[in-house]
């Protein structure tokens, strides 16, 4: 999957800024729940789409974490 600045929406870009921020965890016995500030993200299809645009990527540790497309696609925002 392809997605450009203006492919993202107000929320995607609210996501990887918290993800950014390190306030995010995807959950995996949850089939892949983000996680923001400890509350389920109402959108249930963000952290998949997310995932599979590489932009975000679970750590060990179970926190979300920017890609390196995520980086950079978040500072030509």
């Amino acid at each position: 999957m392809n997605t450009t600045t203006a492919g993202l929406t107000h929320r995607d870009r609210a996501v990887l800024r918290a993800v950014a921020a390190g306030r995010c965890e995807i959950s995996p016995t949850s089939g892949g729940v983000l996680v923001v500030d400890g509350l389920c993200l109402s959108d249930q299809f963000t952290a998949p789409r997310l995932t599979a645009a590489g932009l975000i990527a679970t750590a060990a540790s179970g926190s979300a974490q920017l890609t390196p497309s995520g980086h950079a696609l978040l500072s030509a925002a």
